[in-house]
Parts: structure tokens; sequence; C-alpha cells
């Protein structure tokens, strides 16, 4: 049965922390210190992962459902969600770089350069 957010609000931290479950694999994960992060425990050849898809109320439980569908249809397809995540970060952080690149070496930058000069 899927979480509600009367029953994610009124979820309260204890000493340890602990899981609601909102179903088929997600659930909400209760920090000690109070924060409440979306969970997806999955198995990918034969090892148990962990994909976290961001913080209780920044991601809502409709959010979270979504994103943990796609989740699980790029499982499905036999790609690993973390790894795929993972890559797209790095590429995104490398056209980061190139841009940055770019910029240093602009021709009006080259050609204060060589005026100050």
């Amino acid at each position: 049965m899927a979480l509600t957010i009367e029953e994610i609000e009124n979820a309260k931290p204890k000493d340890k922390k602990y899981k609601l479950a909102d179903g088929g694999g997600l659930c909400l994960l209760i920090q000690p210190w109070g924060g409440k992060f979306w969970l997806w425990r999955y198995r990918f050849d034969g090892t148990e992962k962990n994909m976290t898809f961001g913080e209780y109320p920044l991601i809502g439980p409709k959010d979270a459902r979504e994103l943990h569908f796609a989740a699980k249809k790029l499982l499905a397809s036999g790609i690993n969600p973390m790894a795929e995540r993972k890559a797209e970060a790095e590429a995104k952080q490398q056209e980061v770089k190139v841009l940055q690149r770019e910029a240093d070496n602009s021709f009006e930058k080259v050609a204060r350069k060589w005026w100050a000069w």
C-alpha cells in the first residue's frame, strides 16, 4: 500500500534509522536527525544496490514513484540504474569543463591578455 502525505508527515525520527514501505521496493528512509529520503533497494548481477531519489519534501511521493518506475524500466532492460545515473553526471561534468575551457580561451580573453602585455 502506498504511503500517504499524512503518514509521511507523521513519521518521527527514532534512535536508529528506519524505513516506511511504499511498495515495489520503494521506501522512505527516516534518519535519526529527521531527514526523510526516498530509497530503492534492488539487485543487479546478484548484488544488492541502493538508489536514492531525493529528500522529502523536495521530492514528493508522486515524483518519487515516477523516478522509481523509470529506474525499474532501466533495470528490466538490463541496465544498472545507478551506473547510468553516474555516467550521465560524469558526462554533464565533462561538458561543463569543456565550456569553461572554451570560455577561458575565447578570442576576447586572449586579445585582452595580449593587449595588457
